[in-house]
């Protein structure tokens, strides 16, 4: 969906239908999981990155979860080396 896309009604109908949301909600639950998967893989990468050091895990760990975070994403980012997902980070 473009930014400002409207929200397609055949997927608003069928939220609504199966969870019990308003029209209203389930509309911005919608634009909110749009919002979530539009972010760049470099965003994602560098706000991951950021939580993670923020509870005590080591980059190691951090760039293997990445790794494995990003290949399960809806649409996957290709495969990214742990030099490459620093490189985002640190520049």
């Amino acid at each position: 969906m473009p930014v400002d896309a409207p929200v397609p009604d055949p997927l608003l109908d069928h939220l609504v239908s199966t969870t019990g949301l308003t029209a209203a909600e389930a509309r911005r639950v919608i634009e909110d999981v749009v919002a979530f998967h539009r972010e760049s893989v470099e965003d994602y990468v560098r706000r991951r990155h950021a939580h993670l050091k923020t509870y005590g895990a080591r980059n190691e760990e951090i760039f293997d979860r990445l790794a494995v975070e990003l290949a399960q994403r809806v649409v996957a980012a290709p495969p990214l080396t742990a030099r490459q997902l620093r490189r985002i980070v640190y520049g």
